[in-house]
């Protein structure tokens, strides 16, 4: 293919109409959606509970861990390792606020 070809292919395709919007123009709005049966519902709450549990006993988890990690450097003399323990207050902060956050955001 030679760059004369290119430039033409090209110069075809911005030529070339854009898609088609939908009728009525814009986006589609889905609205606030529509909560599902009652056995699906349930399950997906309780599954979301095992996850909020787990991600709490990760940060419970994170948090022993850095502590433990800090002690062992500080009593070797070593440099501690503080930015660790930031991160891990960080996500602990995301965690805990992750519902408030979404509920912000869906409003």
């Amino acid at each position: 293919m030679t760059l004369t070809d290119l430039q033409v292919r090209l110069g075809q395709f911005l030529a070339a109409p854009g898609p088609t919007p939908p009728p009525g123009g814009g986006v589609p709005n889905p609205g606030g959606g529509v909560a599902p049966p009652g056995v699906v519902q349930s399950n997906v709450l309780e599954i979301l509970q095992w996850v909020a549990w787990l991600a709490t006993a990760a940060c419970v988890g994170g948090l022993l861990y850095s502590a433990a990690k800090m002690a062992l450097a500080h009593r070797r003399g070593d440099d501690t390792n503080v930015a660790q323990l930031g991160w891990v207050f960080a996500a602990c902060l995301l965690i805990g606020s992750a519902s408030t956050i979404v509920g912000a955001l869906i409003a």
